[in-house]
């Protein structure tokens, strides 16, 4: 089983950017679709994006569509997100996780593996 650690947040300020990294403890991670979701306070996990095993597939929120972008390094067993223009709502936990199908899918139950988890905080 491919365990998931995500990295790269902290805290920054309306505008600023982020880059996220979600990195496989195996290469297996390159067979899957992988997802990224987050989690506000008092709020329940939501999308974020998702990308193919191909990289060519993505899918986006709408709430990120034009600002995030995710991408995949099969070299680095990674999967990125950059995230631009970010906002306050922005601000939550943000989690990996596996799709065990090769269909998109929006809904976190349909995704396994999840990671612990990078905080992001934006500031106004």
């Amino acid at each position: 089983q491919v365990q998931l650690v995500e990295s790269g947040g902290g805290r920054v300020q309306a505008g600023d950017s982020l880059r996220l990294s979600c990195t496989g403890s195996t290469s297996s991670i390159n067979v899957f679709i992988v997802g990224w979701f987050r989690q506000a306070p008092e709020k329940e996990r939501e999308f974020v994006a998702s990308i193919g095993r191909s990289g060519n597939l993505t899918y986006y929120s709408d709430s990120v569509e034009t600002r995030f972008t995710i991408s995949r390094d099969r070299a680095q067993n990674a999967v990125f997100l950059q995230m631009n223009s970010l906002k306050t709502e922005d601000t939550a936990m943000y989690y990996c996780a596996i799709r065990t199908t090769n269909r998109h899918s929006d809904n976190d139950a349909h995704y396994a593996n999840w990671g612990q988890g990078t905080q992001v905080t934006v500031a106004s």
